[in-house]
């Protein structure tokens, strides 16, 4: 048995103000979000200790305001990855 987890994340302001949690799993169900993700090229960022804090959210929920700041950063490290892969072809 595992204890990997997964927790995926929307952000669109004019449907909320601030991110909400849209899938949230451990075990095989982090395993199956991870493989959606890749599947969908949609980006993934390992960091334990954000997705331990956001595993305790239900879903479509938004994040709680301590975390916008590290939930900023992902997003932030996703963003620019992008845009380097989009310079770079």
């Amino acid at each position: 048995m595992t204890n990997k987890k997964a927790v995926s994340l929307k952000y669109n302001r004019i449907e909320h103000s601030a991110p909400v949690v849209t899938a949230a799993g451990k075990g095989a169900i982090a395993d199956e979000i991870l493989e959606i993700a890749t599947n969908n090229q949609i980006p993934v960022v390992e960091d334990i200790a954000l997705v331990e804090l956001l595993s305790k959210l239900n879903i479509n929920e938004t994040i709680p305001e301590e975390l916008y700041e590290a939930v900023a950063e992902v997003f932030a490290f996703i963003y620019n990855t992008e845009q380097s892969i989009k310079q770079n072809k």
